[in-house]
């Protein structure tokens, strides 16, 4: 490492109950309900690194865009939420091609577990992060700094509060384990299509907590059509 540049490694990865990109929540925050855990690597599990955390309801994390490290980046993006037809500049955006692929999520702290069989975990919500992804950092969320009541949201004021629907059959609601049924139906209220998407007739599929979720959507419902094995 010198002045000008920084070599990173993660200290931990995140288990989170998805395993691909369709369906994740936009945001972090945006879907409490979504459970996961932040698992250290051997080197960054000393119990005193941990001491104080408790105070804090929430913690920013510090990630790697893993999957699309490789694929460089564009001083323009297309944001989903804009119907992906309106170019925007990346640095007003959160889009993954970015200069460095480093991303930025705000986590509800839940627990700490310091003395597992892994080593510590934080158990977390709200996160936006696929299964496996590093993380390189965490921090406190100090609301006296962090908190910006007053803040302007730019282009993502646009679709404040939008949430879908969802008519999930008791049949196959009943197919989903009672600990993941809060968080599917928060993050399928959320749409997970791409804005410019909008045949009723398509069908979708989301992998969630080891499922398959099948589903269409019109207007502003969406219908779960079928639950299935991975």
């Amino acid at each position: 490492m010198n002045g000008e540049t920084l070599a990173l490694r993660p200290i931990a990865h995140i288990r989170s109950p998805f395993t691909e990109k369709f369906g994740i929540p936009r945001q972090s925050g945006l879907v409490e309900e979504v459970s996961a855990q932040v698992v250290f690597e051997e080197g960054f599990r000393a119990p005193e690194a941990f001491r104080g955390m408790e105070g804090f309801s929430h913690l920013w994390l510090l990630w790697g865009f893993s999957q699309t490290a490789d694929q460089g980046w564009s001083p323009t993006v297309r944001p989903p939420r804009l119907g992906g037809n309106q170019r925007m500049g990346v640095f007003a955006t959160r889009s993954p091609f970015r200069p460095n692929p480093i991303g930025l999520s705000c986590v509800r702290l839940e627990r700490v577990e310091l003395h597992t069989s892994q080593g510590p975990v934080l158990w977390v919500r709200g996160a936006d992060l696929l299964n496996g992804t590093p993380i390189y950092d965490v921090k406190p969320y100090v609301p006296l700094a962090d908190c910006r009541p007053e803040a302007a949201g730019g282009f993502s004021d646009q679709h404040r509060g939008d949430r879908l629907v969802v008519e999930f059959p008791p049949d196959l609601l009943s197919q989903v384990p009672e600990e993941h049924r809060a968080a599917l139906l928060g993050v399928l209220s959320q749409d997970p299509r791409p804005s410019y998407q909008q045949d009723p007739q398509r069908v979708y599929g989301m992998a969630f907590a080891g499922l398959q979720i099948k589903f269409t959507v019109e207007g502003e419902s969406l219908h779960v059509r079928q639950v299935l094995p991975p």
